[in-house]
């Protein structure tokens, strides 16, 4: 077993990077250009992305109401009507004979559009289906059809025809809604709060950024990267359309990723880079040194955040899939900007990356006094470690209080109620869930395959009848060997009581092969979908986690540590959701109408997006730690100055982030806005309680042990492992140009800033 009580050799550690740091700084106007090349190359491969995105992907493909859906859209269109139109006929009565007459001149020059099939009105609707499409008020009635195509397809219809239905028609006011009116007025809507989020974002992210770095040039630099990081994305995206669905949600996180990760790597990049320059090193050198250095751990930070969006892949919902293919994007595009076309800035640069000191406006020639980012952070360490077990048991109850309310989570589906209240879609759709009997749209329906007699049918149409929390039953509806019901279930469409339903009827005995689909049956296969994969995905992030984690520090305890307080950081941010978006609290100031439940995939994204986040300001401290602990050998003192090295950077970095998503959460969306402000809240904790307190805590309680390896482990990582620290015997150079003096975060001395 290795001695825990001994210091780590010293010896210098061969490069694996070497012959990329040679080519980097022997010829960075080369680098640069191919790389920018390449940008615009990307600019116009991803042109015109957020058009072929779609905006559903939450079901299972392989479900047994997916299977069913597209049965009944192939062989009964009018069965599954995604377009209606909301017939307002004032204080007249829709049985008006002027109303009559307008509504079904409507509805026959909507079945001669192209693209529309299956119309079907309250005016021509057979006698079982009509009080349906009728409100209960007598003033409003509906035409419901089918567009049919694939998502792009539809849009283009919908845009076609709707500026002539919509509006007045004579005695009447048509207003549009169903579910390809939803799809696409988010689509819409989220297009135009990305550009909005953008705008807010830059600006004041380019504001901190200056604040930190002090140079307008340095400062530029992180933006620049993730600019070249979302371009290359969209690029990605963009060409994977052509082979499977992509959801248009995925834009929000290349955007929050994009920038937010950037701006971390560049920050930690440009952070060691200008250490270097302050120790003496010439540019070509500091660069190279950085490259070696807080290059690896750049490189090894954005292998741990794309394993944890990985794990998206192993669910069946495109909805889920197209973050892992948006995040893995922007993550690894990221990190090879910032060490492709940055190291490259970096060599042409030189000094002048110190260049247009923009506080000096501020200082009116004051001398610079240090803030003491450094020493805070360093007193910081020193407190908590004395007091660890008080921080260890007040933080993780803290935690654990403010993650509380994600015990009463209610899983529902994504609806028109994603939507601003005065959107179209969604007024339609409330209209119809609050004026028109059973809910239109809310029912169940069951396909029935094979043949069979009128008497069968109809023996199954009263056992059916019979089930508990069912309303009505009509149908069927018979096309050769294939036939459906319509099964109206009390309550609200997804509510328990419909959900329990579709199990009954799945269970009932029929003398032919029946499928259930609808609302209730979509949500109880997606949260089925889920639950069945979510182990998996779990075990995949928890394995490659200690895997990597182990790569980086050689220990035992520091892997399961890192799994255990990540996935404790997040706690916050689930009892944040269920409080504020599932029961409404702040729904006012926030402006978002809460549906009574959490979209069933949308915690799992948001796990897998903030548990990689977390493991990157992870890496950025265990990373600083372990290479004062191999200098030193002193385990307190390397917690310490690991602290008062990186915290400032982190608590930077995470405020920046949580920036870009709080800009995000400013959509009218209610999941993006919950992806955002959730994401932002989560970053913060993780910065400031886990980062600053939890895990400077941990690590003095569990003292030097906390490097214990077996010794067949420890000579796997000497051969296998990553290190920032160039393992150099202390006061050597590389790596220490810093060491005996702290390392201030937002100050500048004469001849320049120090460092981040």
């Amino acid at each position: 077993m290795t001695d825990v009580n001994k210091a780590p050799r010293s010896g210098a550690q061969p490069s694996r990077a070497g012959g990329w740091t040679r080519f980097v700084t022997a010829r960075p106007r080369l680098s640069l250009l191919v790389a920018l090349v390449l940008t615009a190359l990307a600019v116009l491969a991803g042109s015109g992305v957020a058009d072929r995105l779609g905006s559903g992907g939450w079901e299972d493909p392989a479900a047994e109401s997916t299977y069913a859906t597209k049965a009944l859209e192939r062989e009964f269109p009018a069965s599954e009507p995604n377009l209606l139109l909301l017939v307002d006929a004032g204080r007249a009565s829709v049985d008006d004979p002027a109303v009559a007459a307008e509504a079904r001149t409507l509805a026959a020059r909507l079945a001669g559009e192209p693209g529309v099939t299956g119309v079907g009105s309250y005016w021509q609707a057979a006698p079982a289906q009509a009080p349906a499409l009728r409100a209960e008020d007598g003033h409003e009635a509906l035409i419901a059809a089918r567009v049919t195509g694939d998502e792009s397809a539809m849009g283009r219809t919908l845009d076609r025809i709707a500026p002539h239905y919509r509006g007045t028609h004579g005695p009447v006011e048509v207003r549009i809604g169903g579910i390809v009116a939803v799809r696409h007025e988010m689509q819409t809507v989220i297009k135009e709060d990305l550009t909005r989020a953008e705008l807010i974002a830059l600006p004041i992210t380019l504001v901190l950024l200056v604040m930190v770095f002090g140079s307008a040039v340095a400062a530029l630099l992180p933006l620049g990267i993730g600019i070249v990081a979302i371009l290359g994305t969209n690029a990605v995206l963009r060409g994977l359309t052509t082979f499977t669905d992509v959801s248009v949600f995925a834009l929000n996180l290349t955007t929050a990723l994009g920038l937010g990760l950037a701006i971390d790597y560049a920050l930690f990049i440009v952070r060691r880079y200008r250490e270097e320059l302050s120790a003496g090193a010439d540019p070509s050198t500091a660069v190279g040194t950085t490259l070696r250095t807080a290059g690896r751990t750049v490189l090894f930070s954005a292998l741990t955040v794309a394993v944890s969006l990985a794990a998206m892949m192993v669910f069946p919902q495109y909805f889920l899939r197209s973050f892992a293919y948006a995040g893995i994007a922007v993550v690894l595009l990221a990190a090879a900007a910032a060490l492709i076309l940055l190291p490259a800035a970096l060599v042409l640069l030189g000094h002048r990356v110190n260049s247009l000191d923009l506080r000096r406006l501020f200082r009116r020639g004051r001398a610079s006094k240090p803030a003491g980012g450094g020493a805070a952070w360093a007193r910081t360490a020193g407190l908590v470690m004395r007091r660890a077990p008080l921080f260890v048991l007040g933080t993780t109850a803290l935690l654990v209080l403010l993650g509380l309310p994600f015990l009463g989570v209610e899983f529902g589906t994504a609806d028109d109620r994603q939507l601003p209240s005065t959107a179209e879609s969604h007024v339609v759709q409330q209209h119809l869930r609050e004026g028109f009997p059973g809910s239109p749209g809310g029912g169940l329906e069951v396909l029935a395959e094979g043949r069979a007699t009128d008497a069968q049918y109809a023996a199954y149409k009263q056992r059916m009848a019979a089930l508990p929390e069912v309303v009505r039953v009509d149908g069927p509806l018979v096309k050769g060997d294939t036939a459906y019901f319509t099964v109206q279930p009390g309550g609200e469409a997804v509510g328990d009581p419909a959900q329990r339903l579709v199990g009954d009827l799945r269970a009932l005995d029929a003398p032919f092969s029946t499928k259930v689909t609808g609302t209730a049956a979509v949500l109880v296969d997606t949260k089925h979908a889920t639950a069945e994969r979510l182990p998996w995905a779990a075990v995949f992030i928890a394995v490659v986690t200690l895997l990597l984690v182990f790569l980086l520090t050689g220990s035992v305890l520091i892997p399961l540590q890192a799994v255990v307080l990540n996935a404790l950081s997040l706690t916050a941010m689930f009892g944040a959701v269920v409080w504020v978006f599932q029961d409404g609290h702040l729904s006012g100031p926030l402006g978002f109408t809460s549906p009574g439940s959490i979209e069933t995939t949308l915690p799992v994204l948001m796990f897998c997006v903030a548990f990689g986040l977390s493991m990157d300001y992870g890496v950025f401290l265990l990373s600083r730690v372990k290479e004062e602990y191999d200098r030193t050998g002193d385990h307190e003192g390397a917690v310490r100055l690991g602290l008062q090295r990186t915290g400032g950077l982190i608590t930077a970095a995470a405020v920046i982030l949580a920036v870009v998503m709080v800009a995000i959460g400013t959509s009218r969306v209610t999941d993006t806005k919950m992806l955002g402000l959730g994401i932002a809240l989560a970053v913060l904790m993780d910065a400031m309680v886990v980062r600053g307190l939890l895990v400077p805590a941990v690590m003095r309680l569990t003292g030097r042990a906390t490097w214990w390896a077996p010794a067949w482990l420890r000579r796997f990582h000497d051969r296998f492992g990553m290190s920032e620290g160039e393992r150099e015997a202390p006061g050597s150079g590389a790596g220490s140009g810093l060491a005996g003096h702290d390392e201030p975060e937002l100050v500048t001395h004469s001849g320049g800033p120090r460092s981040v």
